[in-house]
């Protein structure tokens, strides 16, 4: 009964590979969608036991290690090495740069991808981050990276094995590579790409679906507000003398806290009846004898997408706006961000930076850290720039905007630095169209179309680099969030959709 099965499957593959070649230019041909729904039946015990492996390397960026130093990079390559052995695929380590591949083609099929995840709060986690949770909510792959990227670097590896397996002659080597630093610092891999040959076209596989063909520019606004001597004769009156919240640059900040001193049950009832008003935050009071802590808690998010998150930093801002502080670095710090950013998504209020692309979208801004020092407070604006205007312009616009709020609260203001990144538009990638067809095919979505997005990823250093996936549009992203995940479907999904894309692309 086994071996007429196994020829039936044998046949069946025959007759469609061999009818493959009469299709459509514009279909996803029979034996992409055989060796895609071969590798879902085959592998998907092994695709979540190994991204187990790999969520459990805190690959975050620590100062003054390199993935050749760092344990946690170390051990995380051994795995990539490992794992890649064990499904006859090539490998290679270039320190910043790991190469997974699948044929030895001098013409390429670049995969592009990243292994460093953003750091993790683990308070807000209900098992370890680094630790794949697969019960606390059934159907879902909770950890650090299961969405960005580590879910994505398992899919492409076992999509080249199901396609190993089926012995498919390549006319384009798969090369699968896995930056070390795509989070944090992108020097390195422009050092690595000097006297490195990319594939002609090549898929970035760490944004969403159908395709996204363009990228706003990833910039930033820092700087800090000085500390402030204390007037002692209002050291009666209530004075906010700590404000701080958010954990990196590319996060809309799930957290944020104040302390005030000489809270009277006036103020206090005030504050909290203006709380209950944010219906989206909750807010937790503790009084002292002397001082109020006020602990904001909303949701975190990608920064690229502030509109899926709850920016705690701004809310309790704007929470706090219902008082007229005495001045302070602490209450500098709320001021700057209730008057320039606001509650607002587009930089609405700071001055007039803000401006919209018809397909691009908005300008995005979020105050994403305000971080209390020794020195003063520390203030991380993440911006995420469509075309339309142009780095000089901003410029002036953003220190314009700046100069006028210090001129009217007669603040001082250090260590201004600004960072206008490129937006990137890719037209006419060969590519395109055999993307699109795969993810209806696969999907039942009709007629689908290009996207642009806010996120920044490594395509802009490649040449006819389209991203593809893992989260599918008008779904909520949730790499860079603290409660990343990607569900169980989905991930069976995407190893479907690659599978195919590569056999599209790569196969003869």
């Amino acid at each position: 009964m086994k071996l007429s099965r196994i020829l039936r499957t044998s046949l069946a593959f025959t007759t469609l590979l061999a009818s493959s070649f009469t299709s459509q230019a514009n279909e996803v041909s029979p034996r992409s969608e055989l060796v895609a729904n071969y590798a879902v039946e085959t592998y998907s015990t092994p695709m979540v036991d190994n991204l187990a492996k790999l969520v459990a390397f805190n690959t975050e960026a620590v100062q003054g290690l390199t993935p050749d130093t760092n344990p946690e990079f170390i051990g995380f390559k051994e795995e990539l090495k490992r794992l890649s052995k064990t499904l006859g695929l090539d490998f290679s380590d270039h320190g910043y740069v790991v190469l997974i591949g699948l044929g030895d083609s001098s013409d390429k099929l670049g995969v592009i991808t990243h292994g460093d995840v953003q750091p993790a709060d683990a308070k807000f986690w209900q098992k370890s981050p680094y630790e794949l949770d697969v019960s606390s909510e059934p159907g879902k792959l909770i950890g650090r990276g299961t969405e960005d990227d580590k879910g994505a670097i398992v899919t492409a590896m076992f999509a080249m094995k199901a396609i190993k397996d089926k012995q498919l002659k390549l006319d384009k080597r798969i090369e699968l590579m896995v930056y070390m630093a795509e989070e944090s610092d992108w020097q390195p891999l422009r050092e690595f790409l000097k006297d490195f040959t990319p594939a002609d076209i090549n898929i970035t596989i760490d944004a969403e679906y159908p395709v996204v063909t363009a990228e706003k520019g990833w910039s930033q606004i820092t700087f800090s507000l000085p500390e402030i001597t204390t007037d002692t004769s209002l050291s009666k009156q209530s004075q906010l003398i700590e404000f701080h919240g958010g954990s990196f640059a590319s996060q809309v900040p799930q957290e944020a806290s104040a302390v005030i001193s000489n809270v009277n049950n006036e103020l206090l009832t005030a504050l909290k009846a203006k709380a209950a008003t944010q219906m989206a935050m909750t807010y937790h009071f503790e009084q002292s004898a002397e001082n109020l802590l006020i602990l904001a808690n909303g949701k975190s998010a990608h920064s690229s997408t502030p509109e899926d998150g709850v920016n705690a930093v701004t809310h309790l801002a704007e929470l706090l706006s219902i008082h007229q502080w005495p001045k302070s670095t602490a209450s500098q710090a709320q001021l700057f961000i209730a008057e320039m950013v606001g509650l607002g998504l587009y930089a609405e209020q700071f001055g007039e930076i803000a401006y919209k692309d018809d397909f691009m979208g908005h300008m995005t801004l979020a105050a994403t850290v305000v971080k209390q020092s020794e020195q003063g407070i520390d203030l991380t604006l993440n911006l995420r720039r469509p075309k339309g205007k142009d780095k000089q312009l901003l410029e002036q616009q953003a220190q314009a905007a700046i100069k006028h709020w210090q001129a009217q609260h007669s603040a001082e203001i250090t260590n201004l630095k600004t960072y206008w990144g490129e937006p990137m538009v890719m037209e006419d990638a060969p590519h395109l169209s055999t993307l699109l067809n795969v993810f209806e095919h696969f999907t039942g979505i009709k007629n689908p179309q290009p996207v642009a997005i806010g996120g920044s990823t490594n395509s802009k250093l490649f040449p006819n680099a389209l991203s593809f996936g893992p989260a599918m549009p008008g779904v909520e992203y949730t790499g860079h969030s603290e409660y990343e995940f990607i569900t169980y479907e989905q991930f069976m999904l995407n190893l479907k959709m690659y599978t195919a894309a590569f056999i599209e692309l790569a196969a003869k």
